[in-house]
């Protein structure tokens, strides 16, 4: 696989978002990641089943109320649908990139949770800047 360009001409892949909603964000900036991200999967070959994806919004913590994993969309829509209920984790909260990490790692990369073996991961990370805790988070690989 040569870039994400390949997961919309047949390709197989899974693929996760982990997006920064930490008050650095803002309710703005966040809206146009929301935007790009819709943009983005609706060019991607979800519908047939040669794309996952799973998305992974964080900022102090992981919130798991609005993530969801590789296995649990099988349409271009139902992915932009739950992309677009995201919301902003308000002024008080920090960017812990690396227990978003560490959630992807021990969580979504999993065959329960979807993650297929035979197909590439891709994990791209949408921030606005550093880390909160940025050793743990060099340590923290995917």
């Amino acid at each position: 696989m040569n870039d994400i360009a390949d997961l919309t001409t047949g390709c197989r892949g899974d693929v996760i978002y982990v997006v920064d909603k930490s008050g650095t964000i803002g309710d703005d900036n966040l809206e146009l990641m929301k935007s790009f991200l819709s943009d983005l999967v609706g060019k991607m070959d979800i519908d047939s089943g040669n794309t996952r994806v799973g998305l992974v919004p964080f900022s102090t913590n992981v919130d798991t109320g609005q993530s969801f994993n590789l296995n649990e969309h099988s349409t271009v829509v139902g992915v932009q649908s739950d992309i677009s209920s995201v919301t902003w984790g308000g002024w008080l909260s920090f960017t812990f990139t690396n227990r978003a990490l560490e959630h992807v790692r021990t969580t979504m990369l999993t065959s329960a949770a979807g993650d297929r073996s035979d197909v590439h991961n891709v994990v791209i990370v949408l921030t606005d800047g550093r880390s909160t805790y940025p050793a743990g988070t060099e340590v923290c690989t995917v």
